[in-house]
């Protein structure tokens, strides 16, 4: 018996700094109607393009949103990482933390593997049947250790843009 062959790709997420990306699996075509209405039901200043890799029929890349640059920025990210089911939203004006339950009350969302403004590389194994994302790495490795004053300034900074009183 033959063992099927397995290598890898690090996919880097194209995006600007100033962009929020949620990157997740889904399983059957509506879920791009179904994010598309998730996220316009968040709230009106939100910005966003989405994407989905379709992993069958067709194969084709859907696509949605309310911001023709960012659709188009999570249609070549969708392209590039080109994982069967994947799905990739871009946002600004807005967070993750916002969307995040949304998102997953959608029926057709598996799971998501990251949602976050830093820097994204999505790892993805390729078999000969096609490719699956394994995995994110998310930002960079920690320097060290919050301090008793870095615990102070994260409570502050929570509570400096709303997030806790």
């Amino acid at each position: 018996m033959t063992t099927p062959s397995l290598s890898w790709d690090v996919v880097p997420v194209d995006k600007p700094d100033d962009l929020n990306v949620v990157i997740g699996q889904a399983h059957f075509i509506k879920t791009v109607e179904d994010l598309h209405e998730a996220l316009v039901g968040v709230g009106g200043s939100l910005r966003f393009g989405l994407a989905f890799c379709e992993a069958s029929g067709p194969r084709l890349v859907r696509r949605s949103g309310n911001d023709p640059d960012l659709v188009e920025l999570a249609t070549r990210n969708a392209l590039a990482i080109g994982a069967g089911h994947c799905f990739v939203i871009l946002m600004r004006e807005g967070f993750p933390v916002n969307v995040l339950n949304p998102i997953k009350a959608v029926p057709e969302v598996c799971g998501i593997f990251c949602a976050t403004a830093n820097p994204v590389q999505v790892l993805v194994a390729v078999t000969p049947q096609g490719r699956g994302i394994v995995g994110v790495v998310d930002g960079e490795p920690p320097l060290g250790v919050e301090t008793g004053e870095d615990v102070t300034d994260r409570r502050q900074l929570l509570r400096d843009i709303g997030y806790k009183l």
